[in-house]
């Protein structure tokens, strides 16, 4: 089973080649995720010059609970770390059960097969950095908790049956980092969850194949 496309989020597609790997384990297949990375730097950047443009901090504001500093961060943090771990083994439950996770794995696996480890994990930062800037730094102050998840969901799709499952996956993990952010004030916890559940995803996507062993996808990317 192939997708005709292959998005991690914004849409990018793979070429393909029979070369083996290059800098950071890449095969020649996958130069398209170098051109991915440098976008999620772009949109991180554009994304936090326009909300300090706006008057907006995006890493740290006044949250609903009332603490700022440090004492931010560390919770925010926390919370985060509790949020990505719950995430990972609550949608490897979900794939052993949903035709659409399954689906959506077979679709998205050849974005990243035969990737290399670095370049997995540079991916995974930089699309959970340029992501949580975007969407939470700059679009939730702006527009709000709602809106900004349903655009964050909106923007995970792919054609096929996983299509749906993914967006309101997507829309419904973007409500729960906007609420880390506005109740903390802080984005550490949405920025270390949203990297390990992708991280943990991509790495999963590329070294597991459902057609062959049907085994629990995790993360964000519908794992």
């Amino acid at each position: 089973m192939a997708a005709r496309r292959t998005p991690l989020s914004f849409g990018a597609e793979p070429h393909s080649s029979a070369r083996g790997p290059g800098p950071l384990g890449l095969r020649a297949r996958q130069p398209w995720l170098l051109g991915a990375l440098g976008a999620y730097v772009a949109v991180g950047g554009v994304s936090a010059g326009v909300a300090v443009a706006l008057g907006h901090n995006p890493i740290a504001q006044r949250g609903w609970f009332g603490i700022r500093g440090a004492a931010s961060h560390l919770v925010s943090l926390g919370l985060g770390i509790c949020l990505g771990a719950f995430t990972v083994a609550a949608t490897r439950a979900i794939v052993r059960r949903a035709e659409w996770a399954r689906a959506l794995h077979v679709a998205l696996r050849p974005a990243v097969y035969g990737a290399g480890d670095g370049m997995l994990f540079a991916v995974a930062i930089a699309s959970a950095t340029g992501e949580e800037l975007l969407f939470r730094g700059l679009l939730t102050p702006t527009i709000g908790v709602l809106a900004s998840s349903l655009v964050f969901g909106m923007l995970h799709q792919i054609r096929g049956q996983g299509r749906w499952g993914w967006m309101l996956w997507a829309t419904l993990m973007g409500v729960f980092f906007a609420l880390m952010y506005v109740a903390t004030g802080s984005l550490a916890g949405p920025l270390v969850a949203h990297a390990a559940i992708n991280h943990a995803n991509l790495r999963f996507l590329r070294d597991n194949d459902p057609e062959h062993r049907a085994r629990p996808l995790g993360g964000l990317l519908s794992r």
